[in-house]
C-alpha cells in the first residue's frame, strides 16, 4: 500500500539542473506515447473484466494512450477500462468534457465507477462528480498531477485552452470552493511538477506524493501505479 503524505504539502525545492533534466525526460515520454498512439492497440482491448469499472480521462493535448501504463495495470487486475475517444486531444472546456464523461456513463449504464485521470482530466473528473452526477455513478477518482489550484504558467499561455489553468479561471475557481467531492478523490503527484510548480495537493483529499519528478513520466512510475491500484481497489 502507498501511504498518503503528511506534513508538508507543497512542492519540494529542486535545483534548476534537475528541473531541466526532469523536463527533458518528460518530453521524451510525451513524444514516445504520441508515437505509440499510432499503434495497433485499441480501446476495445481494455473493456473486459469483472472488477469495478474504470473510466480514463487524459490531460490536454493527450490521447488516451498516455494512460496506457496505468490502464495495463488496472486491466491486469480485472478492471474493465473505458476510454472516451470523443475527447480526442482534450482541448474543449472542462464542463463540456465532463458532460461527455457523464453521457458515456449513462449510455453504458456504468455505476460504482472509478475515474483515473491525468492533469486536466482530474479537473474534468471533479467537475463531473461535483456538478453532473446526481445519481452517484462515480464512486471515486484518482487524479495524477492535476492542477487543482491552477498553474502560474497559465498566465503566460498563448492559447485559450491553456489559459483555463489560471487560478482565477471561473471554472477552476468554482471547483476550488466545491469541497464535498474532495473526500472521494486521491491526488497523486511527484516531488516536483515541471508544469504545475505549485503542486497538486488537494485539501480534504487523500494526497499521495511519489518520489518522481515531472508531469508526464509520472504516469509510468511504479509508485504511481501502486497508488492508483490502491485507490481503485479500496472497499
Amino acid at each position: 500500500m502507498t501511504a498518503p503524505t503528511t506534513g508538508a504539502t507543497g512542492p519540494i525545492r529542486v535545483g534548476l539542473l534537475r528541473r531541466a533534466w526532469w523536463a527533458a525526460l518528460d518530453w521524451v515520454y510525451a513524444v514516445r506515447w504520441q508515437v505509440q498512439s499510432l499503434g495497433p492497440t485499441t480501446a476495445d482491448d481494455y473493456r473486459d473484466g469483472d472488477a469495478c469499472p474504470v473510466v480514463v480521462v487524459p490531460g490536454v493535448y493527450e490521447t488516451w494512450h498516455f494512460m496506457r501504463p496505468l490502464m495495463d495495470a488496472l486491466h491486469d487486475r480485472g478492471h474493465p477500462v473505458h476510454v472516451l475517444t470523443v475527447l480526442r486531444h482534450n482541448l474543449r472546456p472542462v464542463p463540456d468534457s465532463a458532460a461527455d464523461v457523464m453521457a458515456y456513463l449513462d449510455e453504458h449504464d456504468l455505476r460504482g465507477v472509478v475515474v483515473v485521470a491525468h492533469s486536466k482530466g482530474g479537473l474534468i473528473g471533479k467537475y463531473a462528480m461535483a456538478e453532473l452526477d446526481p445519481d452517484g455513478r462515480i464512486d471515486r477518482m484518482v487524479a495524477v498531477s492535476t492542477p487543482f489550484a491552477g498553474s502560474v504558467y497559465a498566465n503566460l499561455a498563448p492559447v485559450r485552452h491553456l489559459r483555463v489553468f489560471r487560478a482565477a479561471d471561473p471554472v477552476l475557481a468554482r471547483l476550488a470552493v466545491e469541497r464535498d467531492a474532495n473526500a472521494r478523490i486521491t491526488s497523486v503527484y511527484g516531488v516536483f511538477d515541471t508544469l504545475i510548480p505549485g503542486g497538486s495537493h488537494l485539501a480534504g483529499a487523500r494526497n499521495v506524493r511519489v518520489p518522481v519528478g515531472g508531469h508526464f513520466r509520472i504516469l509510468a512510475a511504479r509508485q504511481t501505479r501502486d497508488a492508483v491500484l490502491d485507490a481503485a481497489e479500496e472497499r
